[in-house]
């Protein structure tokens, strides 16, 4: 039986790995290591699929390890993973989909603090102001 304290060192410990998951260049250094061949890695991959329910994916800052978590259960994928480049161009759609994502929120952030703010009304004509 695991100890309260046993749990939350495996839960933090757990949700430190999972998030390492979202670095192709570390799936790059597990692949050329062999882990990812590995069954009893493989196992474990499996097994950290309950991060995918909201209870526990409240808790990841990376959520894109969660996409990279579903993909490691796929051998053509781990063994993909070898190869440098492939990680590399992993690396670089994902900084692609950031720096899209970030200038679409921007734009929906700006848009919507512009409907929050009350119309203005146009500045009197120059005659009605002198009367």
């Amino acid at each position: 039986m695991e100890t309260d304290e046993q749990a939350r060192n495996r839960f933090q410990s757990e949700l430190e790995f999972v998030q390492c998951l979202a670095n192709p260049n570390y799936l790059n250094f597990l692949a050329q290591r062999g882990y990812l061949r590995e069954r009893p890695f493989i196992n474990y991959l499996k097994y950290l699929l309950y991060w995918k329910e909201p209870e526990y994916a409240n808790f990841l800052k990376y959520p894109h390890c969660l996409h990279m978590l579903e993909l490691l259960q796929y051998e053509h994928f781990r063994k993909e993973l070898v190869n440098a480049q492939c990680a590399k161009f992993i690396d670089e759609q994902q900084l692609l989909h950031w720096q899209h994502y970030s200038r679409k929120r921007t734009r929906l952030q700006q848009a919507l603090a512009e409907q929050q703010q009350p119309p203005q009304q146009p500045p009197p004509h120059g005659n009605a102001a002198a009367k």
